[in-house]
């Protein structure tokens, strides 16, 4: 039997709960802090796999092994790989309070409806990403992924952050509010045990019913009239429901979208968790996208340009690509784009003789390309109640999919 004890916030092991183990594994600091039994051999976690092969002997033979972690070992923590190495029937999980809970706790805020997400030995690609997308989540910090490098990515997302260190010492514990710049100027050291980052209009919440991020949208391609929007100057639903389809949008992605207009496209994608930018040269247009964002409850940034030019400004990667409109700069902005989106790129366009050149900035940057018209009729009445079919405008959607070894130019 493996006993996986986990320490919670600074809490202390009682003797008893490691009495009788003859291997007790744990980070340097679980171990010094617990009298190991007589005899009990000793292992410093560091590279996963050695301590297993250890562990794998000692239950082998029968011998009673304890690993120490901390707070709840079951949530990000090491029984996934131990129910993965020996299965679930062996081991006894008595689980602390996680860091998540305390950081919360100590913030004042209840975390049914947080996003928790970990960036502990991973880019903080998607941790930055879910943070630009939904107003309280939790980051499981590590080295290159913590609140520094955070803060210089969200400074421009109105969002508060919350450092918690050394939760659970007494003497070390701190938990400080700061903006994203003041995160991002700072050298926090090794001792940070997670940061939420909040919208602080929206940290409180709703009273919830399931836990986790919000669930998503009941239906989407929603009509023009859900959008402010000009002149009719809005992808109809039709066209923006493949378009969608094809950018694939969600938690943790980044999604542009480049000629935005209403903003539409930009905010359907927020709808769906992903994190949104549109792009955009017009300043009543500007206006419209924030205005849209608003009334949908969903954060998109808005960036005030024309393409490509403005896309340089822009300093992550997105993973998907909406581009509208078909000026003359559609095949430079396409190929700005292509070089630069990690999955996809959607092309929409009214003007049959911009598609070649679109088609060739796609598969000149690696994409698999394809497309199609669609050209769609909508039920219209007539007078002496009958209804009729009415041809909406046709459009051209293109797409291009990355070649999976395809990556050059594209940051990883």
């Amino acid at each position: 039997m493996i006993t996986v004890i986990g320490t919670g916030t600074g809490a202390p092991v009682p003797d008893a709960a490691v009495a009788g183990a003859e291997l007790v594994v744990g980070g340097r600091r679980h171990l010094d802090a617990v009298r190991l039994p007589e005899g009990a051999e000793r292992i410093v976690l560091g590279p996963l796999a050695p301590a297993l092969d250890a562990m794998a002997r000692h239950v082998e033979e029968g011998r009673r092994v304890v690993v120490l972690a901390s707070g709840d070992p079951g949530f990000f923590g090491i029984v996934r790989a131990l129910a993965e190495r020996f299965g679930t029937e062996r081991l006894d999980v008595r689980a602390g309070v996680s860091s998540v809970a305390a950081a919360f706790a100590r913030a004042g805020l209840p975390w049914d409806d947080a996003v928790v997400v970990s960036a502990h030995g991973r880019q903080p690609r998607t941790a930055v990403n879910v943070c630009r997308a939904h107003p309280k989540v939790a980051v499981l910090t590590g080295p290159g992924a913590g609140p520094a490098e955070l803060g210089a990515a969200l400074r421009d997302c109105g969002r508060v952050l919350v450092v918690a260190s050394a939760l659970g010492d007494p003497a070390r514990e701190r938990v400080e509010r700061v903006t994203p710049a003041e995160a991002a100027a700072r050298d926090w050291g090794t001792a940070v045990s997670v940061v939420l980052s909040l919208d602080p209009e929206r940290a409180l919440g709703a009273v919830r019913t399931v836990a986790g991020p919000p669930a998503g949208p009941a239906g989407w391609a929603l009509d023009e009239a859900d959008f402010a929007h000009r002149d009719s100057m809005i992808t109809k639903f039709e066209v923006r429901a493949l378009a969608l389809a094809r950018l694939g949008p969600r938690l943790g992605d980044l999604v542009w979208d480049v000629g935005a207009g209403s903003g539409s496209v930009a905010v359907e994608c927020a709808r769906l968790g992903a994190a949104a930018v549109a792009v955009e040269k017009a300043a009543d247009g500007v206006e419209r996208i924030r205005a849209n964002a608003a009334a949908h409850g969903v954060d998109v940034r808005v960036v005030h340009g024309a393409a490509p030019d403005a896309l340089a400004d822009l300093a992550d990667d997105p993973d998907a690509v909406f581009v509208g409109g078909g000026g003359r700069e559609l095949p430079a902005v396409v190929t700005a784009c292509a070089r630069r989106a990690r999955r996809t790129v959607v092309v929409a366009m009214a003007a049959l003789d911009r598609v070649p050149a679109a088609r060739a900035a796609l598969t000149d940057a690696g994409f698999t390309c394809d497309g199609v018209l669609l050209q769609s009729s909508r039920l219209a009445p007539l007078p002496g109640d009958v209804t009729r079919l009415a041809a909406t405008n046709p459009v051209f959607l293109l797409w291009g999919v990355r070649r999976p070894a395809c990556t050059e130019g594209v940051a990883q």
